[in-house]
Formats: C-alpha cells, sequence, structure tokens
C-alpha cells in the first residue's frame, strides 16, 4: 500500500482522480436521503404493513452494505420493542416464520441472492413481507407475490454502503407503522439534520484544524485500529465503522462494546501490538533507530466512540459505562497506545447514532484516498465468484 498522502485530501482534482464514483458526494447526501424517506412513507401504504398489526417476531435479511440495517433495527427494537428480532440474510429463511410474522429483505439492488430468496419463502409461507430496494426488481416482484409492501429507493445513490440512512429510515418508520417500535417522523428530521451537520464538518474543503474525519483518517493511517463502542449506540458505531474501514479503506479493525469487550481490549494492550508503557502512544519516535531497534511493527490505535457523558440523575448504569470506558482510555493511554477519542453529542439514540456513523464513513473515505485508494472498488472481488450477497 502507498504511503498516507495528505496533499491528496485538498486537492479537488486529484482526490476525484482516487475516488472516482465521488463516495464523498454520496456520504454527504444521507441527510438527503433520510428526507426522501420521510415524504415517501407519508405517500405509501404503511398502515398495510404486517396488516396493520404488530407482528409476532421480525426477521431481517441483509447483506453486504445493507447489513447495517439489521445492527440498527436490533439496537431499536431490543431497546424498547416487544417482539423477537432475527437478523441473517445469507442463509434460510428461519423455521419458525410463519404467518403472524414480518419479514423485513433489503437490497439497494433489489437483486441480492438472500434477501430476494428469503422474501419468495416468506410469501410461501404466507408471512407479512416488507422490501426495500430497486424498484422493479426480484425483490420488488418478491413483495408483491406476497401482497406486502415494497418501498423503492432511486438509483442516484449507486452503492449501499452509502445509502444506509436512505434504508434505515424506510425501515424504521414501516416498522413502527406495525407498532413494532416509536419512532415519529419528527424524530427522523431530527437524524437528517445532524447528518447535514456532519457532512458540513466533513467536507473536503474544510481544513484538517477544522475537520475531525481527515484528523481521524491521518491518524490511523499509521495505526492498527481496535474501535470500541461505550454502549448499545456507539457499539453500532463502532461495529459500522469497523466494516467500513475494512471494505472501504482496506484496513483491518477489529471492534467491541463496553462493557463486554472491555476484558478483551485490557489484555491487547499488553500485547506486541502496543507500544511500551510510557511511550509515545502511538506517535514516531524520532529517537528510534530502525538498525539497533529493528523495524518497527504495527501499532495499535484505540478509537473509543462514546456518548454524552452521564447527568448526576442518571441511571447508575450509564455512570457505570462511562467509568468503564474512561478506565480503559487511561489504561491504554499508560500502556502506550494512541486513543483517538470522540463524544457524540445529546440526543435521540438514532442522532447520536447518525453522528458516530457519519464521523467513520468520511474517514474510511479519507483513508482510502489518502493512500491512493478507489474507495467504491475490492480489486479482485469479482475473480473469487463470490455469491451476490459479497458485493452488494
Amino acid at each position: 500500500m502507498a504511503p498516507f498522502d495528505e496533499t491528496l485530501l485538498d486537492d479537488e482534482g486529484r482526490r476525484r482522480a482516487v475516488d472516482r464514483a465521488d463516495l464523498l458526494r454520496a456520504f454527504a447526501g444521507a441527510g438527503a436521503q433520510v428526507r426522501e424517506a420521510i415524504t415517501l412513507a407519508a405517500e405509501s401504504e404503511l398502515a398495510r404493513v404486517a396488516g396493520g398489526e404488530r407482528p409476532r417476531a421480525v426477521h431481517v435479511a441483509a447483506v453486504g452494505g445493507a447489513e447495517s440495517v439489521s445492527t440498527v433495527l436490533d439496537l431499536l427494537i431490543s431497546r424498547s420493542g416487544p417482539v423477537l428480532l432475527t437478523c441473517d440474510g445469507s442463509g434460510p429463511l428461519p423455521g419458525w416464520v410463519g404467518p403472524l410474522d414480518l419479514v423485513v429483505a433489503i437490497s439497494l439492488s433489489g437483486r441480492a441472492e438472500g434477501p430476494v430468496r428469503q422474501a419468495r419463502e416468506a410469501a410461501r409461507r404466507g408471512a407479512h413481507v416488507l422490501t426495500i430496494g430497486a424498484a422493479d426488481s426480484p425483490l420488488a416482484a418478491a413483495a408483491a407475490a406476497a401482497r406486502g409492501v415494497h418501498l423503492a429507493i432511486g438509483p442516484g445513490v449507486g452503492h449501499s454502503r452509502a445509502a444506509l440512512w436512505g434504508m434505515v429510515a424506510r425501515a424504521v418508520l414501516a416498522i413502527s407503522a406495525c407498532n413494532v417500535i416509536d419512532i415519529r417522523p419528527a424524530v427522523l428530521s431530527a437524524v437528517a439534520d445532524r447528518l447535514d451537520e456532519q457532512a458540513e464538518r466533513f467536507r473536503p474543503d474544510a481544513e484538517y484544524f477544522v475537520n475531525p474525519a481527515k484528523v481521524l483518517a491521518l491518524d490511523l493511517s499509521a495505526l492498527t485500529p481496535v474501535v470500541l463502542g461505550d454502549g448499545p449506540v456507539a457499539g453500532v458505531a463502532a461495529q459500522r465503522t469497523s466494516a467500513m474501514l475494512a471494505r472501504t479503506a482496506r484496513t483491518p479493525a477489529t471492534w467491541g462494546r463496553l462493557p463486554d469487550a472491555a476484558a478483551q481490549v485490557v489484555a491487547c494492550l499488553s500485547g506486541p501490538y502496543a507500544g511500551p508503557a510510557g511511550g509515545t502512544g502511538g506517535a514516531h519516535d524520532i529517537f528510534t533507530d530502525p538498525y539497533l531497534d529493528g523495524p518497527s511493527g504495527p501499532k495499535l490505535g484505540l478509537v473509543l466512540l462514546r456518548d454524552p457523558v452521564p447527568s448526576e440523575d442518571a441511571d447508575p448504569a450509564e455512570h457505570e459505562r462511562h467509568n468503564t470506558a474512561q478506565s480503559v482510555a487511561d489504561r491504554a493511554t499508560s500502556s502506550g497506545v494512541r486513543v483517538l477519542e470522540h463524544l457524540s453529542t445529546p440526543g435521540h439514540d438514532l442522532e447520536r447514532l447518525a453522528e458516530l456513523v457519519a464521523l467513520g464513513d468520511f474517514a474510511a473515505v479519507y483513508l482510502a484516498v489518502g493512500h491512493g485508494l478507489d474507495p467504491a472498488s475490492v480489486p479482485g472481488l469479482s475473480d473469487l465468484h463470490l455469491p451476490r450477497k459479497a458485493t452488494e
């Protein structure tokens, strides 16, 4: 991989020569995608989702870039929803799915093998079907066969990685319509505003000192990242960021969520990828002699995504979460590991999630561009003869 060249990020001509699909512009349109979904939902017959009744359970079939929609729905339903949610878009439709259940199949192209197959099987079993993806596609046809609801996504986005919020907004509004969760359009309007704010902060012509996404990309260019979320919301953002770094920037990254991942992260802090205690925290040491000290290997970096500091009257579990995250950060710093910490601003779960996800999305694109890598393509993937789910 070519060394990171930060000048590529500031030169529009050179940047566009690398980011040929203009993923930066696509991510900047996330807020507009949410508003489009709100408008579409108002014009759609969402009252027909699951026959207007709360389903017994919900199964989500999504793969590739659309799979992040599953994790967002899992976050929302597990925290406040009264029904069971399962997610698997590549295997067979679970055997328990029947006429009382809702299957949500998502594919931007409408052609991903797993979601289309599961939607067709759900129709055969008499289950309720909701599909999200391209119009006039096999997925839309499966919804029609099931007498279900299809929410179309236009061809303008191009990549499922950049279509996340348009897909999320459609799914959230549809599932709210059948009383599984209760998220009103006003909440999604606030999410759109938050996404617009982040797009303005992370825009390509914003200098480094006011552009956290460029700074994060520069920092990550010299580190092997562990992305850690300090709770359920930040944990979903951590999972998405890890996937984006791998798929978009070709940078392997692991992820975890506190408190469950505290032990494995702390264990890594004393391993071969950590710096010496009291070291430079991942920064380059000008006194290192590569001939005497040997070549330096990849250094661990901790990307810590955090929720706002809890108020004094907050639930004790929130204070425990905050204190655990701070302890891990302190331990990492004392172990010579660079800590890249980002705190979301207050708001609804979806607003905070949108803020943290936008940071990771833009940083991953900047990281790819800085290394001279086209963020929209993965050379050699087509040679593996993978099923369509791998490239969706």
